[in-house]
């Protein structure tokens, strides 16, 4: 049951709408930077690999198998490491996802206002950014005044952006914070339930140890 929410989670990331929309960008040869997919697709691997393992430790149970127990534990050490490893990776590339994001909006922005984007697509890209994240400019000054004079990147209530702050950066920053806490959450309850199991198989280990000496 674990392994089916973790691994429904991880769908869930992986073909959310926002996300999706943005990272399967492209500026002409550049893709835009999908490194956010790296933790995404470690969970739906452990997830799936949890429901089979815990097959695995239920069959072994019930068999009175140490065999199978035995195989149990050490999958969920190999799966404990993988989670620890996906933690670690998430902590040190948090803010670096965000930035590599925002460097690709910023250069899509620049050659869109620079007038480049019949060569390389910038204006669609840019444009699925505002739409996508309801937001414009990359900065406060740019996305105050940009809908002003660039109705055709912007949103057309040029009057109601002047008064909200609808800077792409904040709002890049607030949906890829908000999905790796989501991934960072699953990883926590991943790490609990798979120590808990470790103590559990080992206690039934040593239990039918005991049972065939006696």
């Amino acid at each position: 049951l674990a392994g089916g929410i973790i691994l429904g989670v991880a769908l869930w990331l992986r073909h959310d709408s926002q996300t999706t929309n943005i990272l399967y960008l492209q500026l002409g040869e550049k893709q835009a930077p999908n490194t956010f997919y790296v933790g995404i697709y470690i969970l739906i691997a452990v997830g799936a690999v949890m429901m089979f393992v815990g097959f695995l430790g239920c069959y072994g149970a019930i068999q009175e198998s140490q065999c199978l127990l035995g195989t149990f534990f050490t999958c969920l050490v190999i799966l404990f490491a993988c989670e620890v490893a996906a933690g670690i990776w998430g902590f040190v590339n948090k803010d670096q996802i965000a930035k590599d994001v925002k460097q690709f909006y910023d250069q899509a922005l620049q050659q869109a206002l620079m007038g480049e984007s019949d060569s390389n697509n910038a204006k669609a890209v840019v444009k699925t950014f505002h739409e996508t994240l309801d937001c414009c400019g990359s900065d406060i000054v740019t996305a105050t005044f940009t809908p002003v004079w660039r109705d055709d990147l912007c949103r057309k209530d040029s009057l109601k952006s002047f008064f909200e702050n609808t800077n792409c950066h904040k709002k890049i920053d607030e949906l890829f914070s908000g999905k790796l806490y989501l991934i960072g959450i699953a990883a926590v309850v991943v790490a609990v339930i798979m120590i808990f199991e470790m103590i559990l198989s080992m206690v039934l280990c040593c239990g039918i140890r005991n049972s065939s000496v006696y």
